[in-house]
């Protein structure tokens, strides 16, 4: 049916207010589980360094009654380094958008910040994840920090073509064709680290890889009913002979790595920790820049592994 004639509508009316949400939605990720997870000590120069060291093998040990002493040679501990890479975000608001009623935040440049944090902090996630060799600064070069698969040598399963790095930071990984992740890959790994004294507690993968993991067998089944009307297909920790690791999926890596890692043996060391500082002002705006100076610590590379080249 049509109005009566004359009928005055919302149609015709002026001046209605908008109807606009005092509220921002965004569901981006913002997550950083190995950034979040590793211990955070201090470094005092941009190249960091650290020593590790090593026992002989096991041998043989008996003695004459009365025989004379003689001196066992020593090696000497191994130094390592990394070089702290500069990450950087900046904000920039006019003097007008200060002064304006704005839906969904109190401040402008407060909540141009707390993005600009998230973001950084992203790209710090995904740096520690990168298969990057180390790259020292120069006055034209920015610095580069060596990222997990540059560390991981010892205990590795690769595909054949590929090539491994040599452990120290100064070289990345080359890869190889892809082949499944599987049970059998997994485990020989967990047991080369047990071999090399390591003590794996968790795990980081792709949600693909993950999707792999929930067929793992063992002697429980993970799809169960989880009560009334409901199942859980879930895989928080993994018990074999040779540890216990919890899986963590992450969104920053790569999805063919698969990292198993002993969290205390890694670190960020931080030359500078996340710091948020007003720039001088130049004109009619406001500017910020966050920033954070730091690098990946390697404590000891036989106490992790990796499941390389995953399709």
């Amino acid at each position: 049916m049509a109005a009566p004639q004359n009928t005055f509508t919302s149609v015709d009316q002026v001046g209605i207010r908008e109807d606009l949400e005092d509220t921002i939605y965004n569901i981006d990720p913002d997550d950083t589980p190995l950034y979040s997870m590793v211990a955070k000590i201090k470094a005092k120069a941009t190249q960091h360094d650290w020593m590790t060291d090593a026992l002989r093998a096991s041998a043989e040990n008996k003695h004459l009654e009365g025989d004379d002493t003689i001196a066992t040679a020593r090696t000497p501990t191994v130094r390592l380094n990394n070089q702290c890479q500069i990450f950087k975000e900046s904000a920039t608001i006019s003097g007008t958008d200060d002064g304006l009623d704005k839906a969904g935040r109190a401040g402008e440049m407060a909540y141009q910040v707390v993005l600009a944090t998230k973001e950084m902090k992203l790209d710090i996630e995904k740096a520690l994840f990168a298969n990057n060799a180390k790259v020292a600064r120069d006055s034209s070069t920015a610095g580069e920090l060596a990222g997990l698969p540059s560390w991981i040598a010892t205990n590795v399963s690769s595909d054949g073509g590929s090539t491994d790095a040599t452990g120290d930071g100064s070289d990345a990984r080359v890869d190889g064709s892809t082949r499944a992740f599987s049970q059998a890959l997994f485990d020989g790994v967990m047991q080369n680290i047990w071999i090399a004294g390591g003590k794996p507690d968790c795990v980081y993968l792709s949600s693909t890889q993950m999707d792999k993991a929930l067929d793992f067998v063992g002697n429980n089944n993970q799809r169960n009913a989880a009560g009334e009307g409901k199942i859980s297909n879930t895989l928080t920790f993994y018990s074999t002979p040779w540890g216990q690791v919890k899986w963590v999926m992450s969104r920053e890596h790569r999805a063919r790595d698969v990292f198993i890692l002993q969290k205390d043996k890694w670190a960020v060391a931080n030359l500078r920790p996340v710091k948020n500082t007003p720039l001088a002002k130049t004109g009619d705006s406001e500017k910020r820049q966050i920033v954070a100076e730091l690098t990946l610590v390697s404590r000891n590379e036989k106490a992790s592994g990796a499941v390389y080249d995953c399709n």
